[in-house]
C-alpha cells in the first residue's frame, strides 16, 4: 500500500489552549453552550493535549477530553470539547466551563457507553452524563499510578491500561470492585484497549509492535504484529478489522483478520488514541501536544 493513498485530512492544525479558569465559581453545575457564531465564521482547535476521543452517535459529534497541566493532581483544570464532523468547534468547554461540582485534572482515555462518558483521570475513572455533562460517579484505584486508555463493556465493566511501571491492565467490575486484570509480560508499556467482536480484551503495546488479545478470564489468546512500535490508539470494527496508530512513528496500520498489516496513513505527529465515526467511515486521531485532530477517511478504496 503506497503511503500516498492515505486520505488524511487535518481538521485542526494548531489549536490555541484557552486560558484556564483559576477562580472557583459557586452555584449549580452548568455545562458549556454551543458557539453562537454567524455562518460565515469557522472555529478550529480548542484542544489542550487531547489524548483520546469518542464518537457521540446521538448528536453526531466528536468528544475530545483535554488534559490539564501536569502537576500534583490538584489542578482541576481538565475539560472536554465537542467537535463537529467538519472539524469546527461545537462547544469549546462542554465539561469544564465552570468547576462547580467538577473535579477533572488530567483526563486521557475516554469511552461512551449507555449514555455515559467515561474518562481516565490519573488513578481515577470518572463518568459523566452525555446529555447534561454532569458528573455521575467516580472510582479511585488506590494502588494504581496513572491510567492511560480505557474501554467499558455494556455491563459497565471497565478495563484501564497503566503504561508506566508497573505495567498493568486494571479492571473495575459493575459492583465497584477493582483488581489487576493483567500484570507484567507480555505487556510492554500497554496503551490502547478495545474489545473485539467476541468480547475479548485487546491491548496494543507501546514498547513493541505487539497486539495482544486476552479472554475475559485473562488468558492470552493471540499475539499479532502491527507495522510499527510505540503504538497508542486501537479501533476494532464489527468484522474484526483492527486499526492501530503509532504515537511515536505517526502511522496508522490496518490488520484485517488473517491478513498481514498494511499502511493506510502516515505523517501524523503524535498519533494518539483514536475513535471511529461509522457514519463517515472515518478515524479521528488526537495529536497530543500538536493540539489538533487528524481525520483519516477510510472510504475510496483504502
Amino acid at each position: 500500500m503506497r503511503r500516498t493513498k492515505a486520505l488524511l485530512l487535518i481538521a485542526a492544525i494548531i489549536g490555541c489552549a484557552l486560558p484556564l479558569q483559576a477562580q472557583q465559581n459557586s452555584g449549580t453545575f452548568r455545562a458549556g453552550e454551543p458557539l453562537d457564531i454567524m455562518p460565515n465564521t469557522r472555529v478550529f482547535g480548542s484542544f489542550h493535549f487531547a489524548e483520546s476521543c469518542s464518537y457521540d452517535p446521538v448528536r453526531d459529534l466528536y468528544v475530545a477530553p483535554n488534559a490539564g497541566e501536569r502537576g500534583d493532581g490538584t489542578e482541576n483544570d481538565g475539560y472536554v470539547s465537542l467537535i463537529n464532523p467538519d472539524g469546527t468547534v461545537h462547544t469549546l468547554k462542554w465539561i469544564g466551563v465552570t468547576r462547580d461540582g467538577l473535579t477533572l485534572n488530567h483526563p486521557l482515555g475516554s469511552d461512551i457507553i449507555n449514555g455515559l462518558l467515561y474518562l481516565a483521570d490519573r488513578n481515577v475513572v470518572r463518568w459523566f452524563d452525555m446529555t447534561t455533562g454532569e458528573p455521575r460517579g467516580s472510582h479511585v484505584v488506590e494502588n494504581a499510578i496513572s491510567f492511560n486508555d480505557l474501554e467499558v463493556a455494556e455491563d459497565g465493566t471497565i478495563y484501564m491500561s497503566q503504561t508506566g511501571t508497573p505495567e498493568r491492565i486494571y479492571r473495575i467490575t459493575p459492583d465497584g470492585t477493582s483488581s489487576i486484570f493483567i500484570d507484567g509480560p507480555p505487556l510492554d508499556r500497554p496503551n490502547g484497549v478495545a474489545f473485539d467482536p467476541n468480547g475479548n480484551i485487546v491491548v496494543v503495546n507501546a514498547g513493541n509492535a505487539d497486539i495482544l488479545t486476552f479472554s475475559p478470564a485473562g488468558e492470552l489468546l493471540a499475539t499479532e504484529q502491527s507495522l510499527d512500535p510505540r503504538n497508542d490508539g486501537l479501533v476494532i470494527l464489527e468484522d474484526g478489522t483492527k486499526y492501530v496508530s503509532s504515537v511515536g512513528v505517526g502511522t496508522v496500520a490496518r490488520i484485517r483478520p488473517g491478513r498481514a498489516p498494511e499502511l493506510i496513513a502516515s505523517g501524523i505527529p503524535s498519533a494518539a488514541s483514536m475513535c471511529y465515526d461509522p457514519t463517515r467511515e472515518r478515524l479521528i486521531i488526537p495529536m497530543n501536544s500538536w493540539y489538533a485532530l487528524a481525520f483519516v477517511d477510510l472510504r475510496g478504496g483504502l
